[in-house]
C-alpha cells in the first residue's frame, strides 16, 4: 500500500511541479544486502520459486512458505537503508515532491525517511487473510501455522506472488501520469505489468534509468545512467538540490 497517505488519494503536492516519481526494484535493495530472486535459474535463496512464491506453493506446504518468509523478514530487519534510499528521503525533506513506487517488499525506503511509498508487490512486514485480502495485520515476529485472521483463516504474507494480480497497479499508473520527472532505479523494466508504467508518463516528462547495465536495459526515449543505485542516486539528488529543479542540463 502507499504508506503516508490514504490509498487512492493523490500525493498532496502532485499538481505542483516539480513532482519526482521514482520506480525502484531489487537493484536498490541488493546494495543493503538483501538477496533477490534469480530469474536465470528460477531460484530464490536456493528455493524453487514455485514452491515459496506462488498460491499453489502455499496451498501445498504453507509451513515451508511461512518459514521462508520468516527468514526473509529477519534478513530485512537486519538490513539498513543505503545511500540511495537516504538520498531520496533527503530530497523530499529538502522540499521536493517525491513519490516512490517500489517493487520491493522491504521497508528500507520508509526507514530512510521517505513518506510516500507505494508497495506494488506488497509488504513483508504485514500479513493478510488467506481468504479476505482486505484483512491486514502488522507482523511483529515469526508467522506460524495457526495464526488466524478475524474470519478464522490462516494468515499469509501480505505480498503479491507469481500468478497473482497486482491490486495497486492502477494507483501506480496514476502516480506515473503525475510525474514531472520519472526516475527508474534498479529494475530491468522487463516484468509486466510494471514494465508498462512508462506508457503512462506524460510526453513532456523526462525519464532516466539508473542501473549498472542501463545501456542494455533502457528503452528508446529513456536516459541511461550506467552506475549503481548507491552511486547514481546520491549524485543526481545532489545535482537537483543545488539547482533547486529536476533539470538534467
Amino acid at each position: 500500500m502507499l504508506t503516508g497517505e490514504p490509498v487512492g488519494e493523490r500525493h498532496p503536492n502532485a499538481g505542483t511541479p516539480p513532482h519526482l516519481v521514482v520506480f525502484t526494484g531489487s537493484g536498490i535493495s541488493v546494495e543493503s544486502g538483501i538477496k533477490t530472486f534469480r530469474a536465470s535459474d528460477g531460484l530464490w535463496e536456493e528455493h524453487p520459486v514455485e514452491q515459496v512464491a506462488t498460491p499453489e506453493g502455499f496451498r501445498a506446504d504453507p509451513e515451508r512458505v511461512l518459514a521462508f518468509y520468516n527468514q526473509r523478514r529477519a534478513q530485512i530487519r537486519r538490513a539498513q537503508p543505503n545511500a540511495a534510499h537516504k538520498a531520496l528521503a533527503t530530497l523530499e525533506q529538502d522540499g521536493f515532491n517525491v513519490s516512490i513506487i517500489t517493487q520491493n517488499i522491504d521497508d528500507l525506503h520508509e526507514r530512510a525517511g521517505s513518506r510516500y511509498v507505494l508497495h506494488l508487490h506488497g509488504e513483508i512486514l504485514k500479513a493478510r487473510s488467506s481468504v479476505d485480502a482486505s484483512l491486514r495485520y502488522p507482523v511483529a515476529g515469526d508467522m506460524t501455522l495457526g495464526d488466524l485472521c478475524d474470519k478464522g483463516s490462516q494468515l499469509r504474507p501480505d505480498v503479491v506472488w507469481f500468478g497473482e494480480s497486482v491490486p495497486l497497479f492502477e494507483q501506480a499508473c496514476e502516480l506515473a501520469s503525475q510525474a514531472d520527472f520519472f526516475l527508474v532505479v534498479g529494475t530491468s523494466l522487463a516484468v509486466m505489468p510494471a514494465a508498462s508504467l512508462l506508457s503512462y508518463i506524460g510526453v513532456d516528462a523526462p525519464c532516466a534509468l539508473i542501473d549498472p547495465d542501463a545501456d542494455a536495459l533502457t528503452p528508446p526515449g529513456v536516459l541511461a545512467i550506467n552506475t549503481t543505485a548507491g552511486e547514481g542516486v546520491p549524485a543526481l539528488v545532489e545535482r537537483w538540490r543545488r539547482q533547486r529543479s529536476l533539470a538534467l542540463d
